[in-house]
C-alpha cells in the first residue's frame, strides 16, 4: 500500500527541495516560508499561508491565534522551521494542528540543515 497522498507528497518535497538548494541553510523562517508557497504555487498547488486555526471549546469557535504556515490542497499542513536543534514539542504541536484542522497529513520541515532531506518528518495521522 502507498502512502496518504503520494503525488502531492512527492510535488511538495520537489519543492522543499528546490527552495533549500536555491537558498540554502540560514536565513529566517519566514523567508523559507514565502519562497517555498511560491515554489508550491508555480507547481500548480493551492496555498494558503498562515491560515488561522481556530479551536471549537465546548461547542464555541474560539480565535485561538494559532496559525498553519503553510496549507496546501487542504490537505497537508507544513509546519516550517529554521532552527539549529529540532525541539520534540514541534511534532507534537503539528500533531494537534492536523486533529484541529482535520488533516491526515503534515511535514515538520527544518529548512535550516546541510541536506533538508534530512529535516522533513512526515506525520500521518
Amino acid at each position: 500500500m502507498g502512502y496518504l497522498y503520494k503525488d502531492l507528497s512527492n510535488k511538495i518535497f520537489d519543492c522543499i527541495f528546490e527552495v533549500h538548494r536555491t537558498l540554502g541553510p540560514g536565513l529566517l523562517e519566514s523567508t523559507y516560508e514565502i519562497c517555498l508557497k511560491k515554489e508550491l504555487e508555480d507547481a500548480g498547488l493551492i496555498v494558503e499561508q498562515q491560515k488561522l486555526l481556530p479551536i471549537v471549546y465546548k461547542g464555541v469557535l474560539l480565535d485561538s491565534g494559532y496559525r498553519i504556515d503553510l496549507l496546501v490542497e487542504e490537505k497537508v499542513i507544513l509546519e516550517l522551521k529554521a532552527v539549529e536543534v529540532m525541539n520534540p514539542i514541534y511534532q507534537a504541536q503539528l500533531m494537534t494542528y492536523m486533529k484541529l484542522a482535520n488533516c491526515s497529513l503534515g511535514m515538520l520541515v527544518n529548512f535550516n540543515v546541510p541536506l533538508v532531506k534530512d529535516g522533513i518528518t512526515r506525520l500521518v495521522l
